[in-house]
């Protein structure tokens, strides 16, 4: 059975969308191409390692139009290794119209979501959900993710989409590996989905 695993670069406020460039946000959005100043030489091996092994790419709508007009056109430049990857893979595409599957190894992901998950699980080991935001508040809210890997940035916006925007439902994590960070105050963090839900307690029974 092959793993979820949700790929995704976020705020202190925990806002992801558009990290890359304001082109990735088309409703005006203030801070597109946050992330781009905090770039750091660390961070691009650790995306590089989490990376490696994937055998499949599942995409919203949005996010894969944009890696569709950009990484066909990138193998042999300074992305080479990913653009090799993400052109070489299936990719399964969340879309409730009817997208452009130009792209080499696009296929659309069918209606029945948690079914569709299933089999991609049986037929892959690695799958990666890069971005996609929308679809990835339906993975978190369905529970239909196995971990997440978040790059936490040092920034507080106050504006733009957020991870768990509509998609929070109570769910156990356990974090999989220490915490690595940058010089500069990026924070990587590994998480995996256990099962139940979040218990309480009492903090003043504990004083007693």
């Amino acid at each position: 059975m092959g793993t979820i695993r949700l790929e995704l670069f976020a705020t202190l406020d925990l806002v992801a969308g558009a990290p890359g460039g304001p082109e990735e946000d088309p409703t005006g959005f203030p801070f597109g191409g946050w992330q781009a100043p905090l770039m750091h030489e660390l961070t691009g091996a650790q995306v590089q390692a989490a990376y490696e092994g994937t055998d499949a790419l599942l995409l919203g709508r949005r996010t894969y139009d944009i890696f569709a007009a950009y990484w066909p056109h990138q193998e042999g430049g300074q992305d080479d290794s990913i653009a090799t990857l993400f052109n070489r893979v299936p990719k399964y595409v969340a879309s409730r119209g009817t997208p452009d599957l130009s792209w080499n190894g696009a296929t659309h992901l069918g209606s029945d979501l948690a079914s569709a998950i299933g089999e991609i699980k049986n037929r892959h080991q690695d799958i990666k959900v890069v971005g996609s935001l929308n679809f990835v508040q339906t993975l978190v809210r369905e529970k239909l993710f196995d971990r997440i890997d978040l790059w936490l940035y040092p920034i507080v916006l106050g504006v733009g989409k957020k991870v768990f925007d509509g998609g929070a439902v109570p769910t156990n994590l356990e974090l999989l590996a220490p915490p690595e960070a940058t010089d500069n105050g990026v924070t990587y963090l590994q998480y995996g989905r256990l099962d139940g839900t979040p218990q309480t307690g009492d903090m003043s029974a504990e004083r007693q």
